[in-house]
């Protein structure tokens, strides 16, 4: 070193190591915490899909009276959104074109919101929570655990 730069600090160094250490436990997270996130919206949004399917009825009188989805009629809205609450999932779950699964959930969570005129504030955290993880998912990805990250092995440049 010239005579003139300082040396660094032992505990600087110990603490960039520290974090850089960090860093990499925090890296090798990621996959399975993509796969929680995948496991739990696929859930909450099948079981829901799988709700309005048990009582089509009920379905069609909620998307009538309570839910008001703009520009569609209360049938093509409750089918719409069923359709998405039961498709979206069973691609989220193996990550299968998880970044357009988790963009259609996270409009599927957006018109929930949208279309319900009163909405309780423990209900709206959920969909904040939903909406969080969605996007989370289509800006990084589904990572390594997943049929997508299998598919980029198998042919590169399909992506």
């Amino acid at each position: 070193m010239p005579p003139d730069t300082p040396t660094p600090s032992p505990v600087l160094n110990r603490l960039t190591r520290l974090y850089q250490q960090g860093c990499h436990l925090l890296d090798h997270l990621q996959p399975p915490a993509a796969l929680l996130a995948r496991l739990y919206l696929a859930q909450v949004f099948f079981l829901s899909g799988l709700t309005k399917l048990r009582d089509w009825d009920t379905t069609l009188l909620l998307f009538t009276e309570e839910y008001h989805v703009p520009l569609l009629s209360p049938a093509a809205a409750a089918f719409m959104g069923t359709a998405g609450e039961l498709l979206l999932p069973a691609l989220l779950l193996p990550g299968l074109l998880t970044r357009f699964a988790a963009l259609g959930l996270f409009v599927v969570n957006a018109v929930a919101v949208l279309s319900l005129p009163e909405i309780a504030p423990a209900a709206l955290q959920q969909h904040i929570l939903w909406g969080t993880l969605a996007t989370a998912l289509a800006i990084f990805g589904p990572r390594c655990w997943s049929v997508d990250a299998w598919l980029e092995k198998r042919w590169p440049g399909a992506r």
